[in-house]
């Protein structure tokens, strides 16, 4: 029986903070528009190292590895296809000297492939599963503590993955959708729809990550805690983007109205906070301090 490191935690603090957002945070420190996280894995570690611990400083009990697009189709994009377990372990080796001293936990991030299933689209269920077999196996084995399926639309592939983590580790499992129509997703999922849907894969917490406004987001959580009793992932986003003059993607919510939120998020339900597209390190922060 493998050991529940989540659940464990959440038990001895009630409340866990997890990190804020990757890609959107690297940008800000120079990852160029339109190039993955994942390139800077090989190419700039340090600079995800850096993130890393500015989260940890900030007060994460949680980080999440930089492989939100590590499978093989969406490394293809990047060239990287034919070093899809390089990246994974290096990521997960990245996260380690990271927390280095700190009693923090690694969880291995898994994104969406970015393509719809057949018979909407063009991907194949059984090119979905081995793409993820092949992502999982490397994170597994490279020592996380934790899986977090995140920024999901498709119910439909959200269990391809889940089945694929399963069919390979029991580490502790999250699962999160992006309720990126407000209260549905983009395949027209609800909050309540996840809970009931994903009862098979003994998940250790759901939950709900990126979507559209946090007015939207918090109408979810409601929705979400009223149908399970899991403890419950939310990380929503600061806000809706604005590109300005440098390109560079800027949120509208700062870090004092976001940590201005966490007590109303924890009294709807959340167990596990954090914050994903334009959470800087700064929001982290205020978040973790609104906790405690």
């Amino acid at each position: 029986m493998v050991d529940n490191k989540l659940i464990d935690r959440l038990n001895k603090k009630s409340i866990l903070v997890s990190d804020g957002a990757t890609g959107t945070s690297l940008q800000q420190r120079g990852l160029p528009k339109g190039l993955a996280s994942e390139v800077w894995v090989l190419e700039n570690p340090q600079a995800i190292i850096d993130l890393h611990k500015e989260f940890i400083s900030g007060g994460s009990d949680i980080i999440l590895t930089c492989t939100f697009g590590g499978s093989p189709i969406r490394l293809a994009q990047s060239n990287l296809k034919d070093r899809t377990v390089e990246v994974n372990k290096k990521a997960v080796y990245i996260a380690h000297k990271a927390i280095e001293g700190n009693d923090v936990l690694i969880a291995a991030s898994i994104g969406p492939s970015g393509m719809l299933l057949e018979p909407y689209g063009a991907l194949r269920i059984d090119d979905a599963r081995s793409n993820y077999l092949e992502q999982v196996k490397a994170l597994d084995q490279s020592g996380v503590d934790l899986f977090v399926v995140e920024t999901q639309f498709d119910i439909n592939e959200a269990k391809i993955i889940l089945e694929a983590i399963r069919s390979i580790s029991q580490l502790p499992l999250v699962c999160s959708f992006s309720f990126d129509r407000g209260t549905r997703t983009m395949m027209g999922i609800t909050p309540s729809q996840t809970a009931k849907e994903l009862g098979e894969f003994d998940l250790s917490a759901i939950g709900i990550n990126c979507g559209k406004s946090l007015e939207d987001n918090l109408i979810c959580l409601n929705e979400l805690r009223s149908v399970t009793t899991l403890p419950i992932w939310f990380k929503p986003n600061a806000g809706m983007p604005k590109i300005d003059n440098t390109a560079k993607p800027n949120y509208d919510i700062t870090p004092d109205i976001m940590g201005s939120l966490v007590k109303e998020w924890i009294k709807s339900g959340a167990s596990i906070i954090g914050g994903c597209c334009g959470t800087s390190p700064t929001h982290l922060t205020l978040i973790a301090k609104n906790i405690n």
